[in-house]
């Protein structure tokens, strides 16, 4: 059949190499950006953790009132975020 250009395989049998293939690289894909994620956090959500750390630390007595405020006020405006 063709004189030989399908190699002896069906329809299906090609189908099915090539969704194995696309499976492979897929799986290959995800691997890589599992081992290598870079960053993927926005402003907002890098500006929370330095927040949750201040409220840590007013809660746990290190810093009083008066300077857990002054320090909220200037990552405020470090941050652009008021």
């Amino acid at each position: 059949m063709m004189n030989g250009w399908n190699g002896g395989m069906t329809w299906a049998g090609w189908f099915f190499m090539g969704l194995f293939w696309v499976l492979l690289i897929g799986v290959i894909g995800f691997a890589a950006a599992q081992l290598f994620p870079g960053r993927r956090e926005s402003r907002t959500e890098s500006q929370a953790e330095p927040r949750q750390i201040l409220d840590r630390r007013l809660a746990s007595g290190e810093i009083d009132v008066e300077t857990y405020e002054k320090l909220r006020r200037t990552l405020g405006t470090a941050g652009g975020v008021s």
